[in-house]
């Protein structure tokens, strides 16, 4: 087996994601750096605060993974290392749940309690200056490049089928989403509206908490080997049909069925085959399993057995 997953026309782009990432950490740190030292008493301003905090998790537990999931397999993990992705995917799923989560809970809770934000003034080089127009200029900051960075990992994402990076990217959406609700809250403190800086909070939570539970179910169920799932729409992946197209359409195989699963964003799976006959099944088998494989190159491990009947033991793996 490679040391690397992908194969070699992708590894610029592998590496090109891997330095988004890196880029995506220290921009996050100094982002949650603007904010802490600008968030005074917002609602809106401290919830950005954690959630950059927890943004962090996707791009660290995708950089964890890169270090560990082309390593080769031993006689302690004979399957290599794959699901590290997986693991890391449940816990940007988590996180960006978590987001979501704490930003409608915080909130609400400042509503319920009809708490009165206040922005007092800051003394900068003996000019008196709104602390709101600070807050107002760090929330772009975490705003403008947060949307950049979130373009630029989707297509990588998609490429790559690595749904942590996607998972990322939906990330950076919530970070210049909640970025943006912050400002007009900001705003409507300023103007005395003192319920604005949570409202804006809840409304950004909502997009915010629906993505982190789409993307937390997936991840549950993939470790739970569902049957392959495309990374931007979580829809049945097409590949699963021109598996069964190939195997359907080989003279030779009477009946056949097969399993198909994630091992984070390579496939692994396998085949019973019912032959009309045994002349060069040994090279018929091989023959197939290698044109299977090189269907897609996520499909790192397929393997043929040879059987006489199919187990009637439920539903097999093939798409319906």
């Amino acid at each position: 087996m490679s040391r690397f997953e992908y194969p070699e026309e992708l590894q610029p782009v592998f590496k090109k994601a891997k330095k988004l990432e890196w880029i995506t950490v220290a921009y996050l740190i100094s982002t949650a750096l603007v904010v802490f030292f600008t968030m005074g008493n917002s609602q809106a301003m401290k919830t950005a605060y954690f959630e950059d905090l927890l943004s962090l998790t996707p791009s660290v537990s995708f950089l964890i993974a890169s270090r560990i999931f082309h390593k080769k397999p031993n006689k302690d993990f004979p399957y290599g290392y794959h699901r590290v992705v997986g693991i890391a995917y449940l816990c940007s799923a988590l996180a960006l749940f978590a987001v979501g989560a704490f930003l409608i809970f915080d909130s609400a809770s400042t509503l319920i309690k009809q708490e009165h934000p206040t922005i007092g003034i800051k003394v900068i080089f003996g000019h008196e200056i709104w602390l709101g127009y600070l807050m107002i200029g760090a929330m772009l900051y975490s705003t403008i490049p947060a949307m950049i960075l979130g373009h630029l990992k989707l297509p990588l994402a998609k490429k790559l089928h690595e749904k942590n990076l996607y998972t990322d990217a939906d990330m950076n959406k919530a970070d210049w989403m909640t970025g943006a609700a912050a400002i007009p809250g900001i705003i409507g403190i300023g103007m005395g509206w003192w319920w604005a800086d949570s409202v804006a909070a809840i409304i950004i939570s909502l997009d915010i908490i629906k993505d982190g539970y789409k993307n937390l179910k997936q991840a549950v169920f993939d470790l739970m080997n569902q049957i392959p799932k495309t990374v931007d729409d979580q829809e049945t992946d097409p590949l699963l049909l021109e598996i069964e197209h190939k195997l359907k359409h080989q003279p030779w195989v009477k009946e056949h069925t097969f399993r198909l699963r994630e091992e984070g964003h390579i496939y692994m799976g396998e085949a019973l085959v019912v032959p009309h006959d045994e002349v060069n099944l040994t090279q018929r088998l091989e023959k197939l399993g290698k044109e299977i494989s090189e269907l897609d190159w996520r499909i790192q491990e397929f393997l043929l057995m040879p059987v006489q009947k199919l187990p009637n033991d439920g539903e097999d793996g093939r798409p319906a």
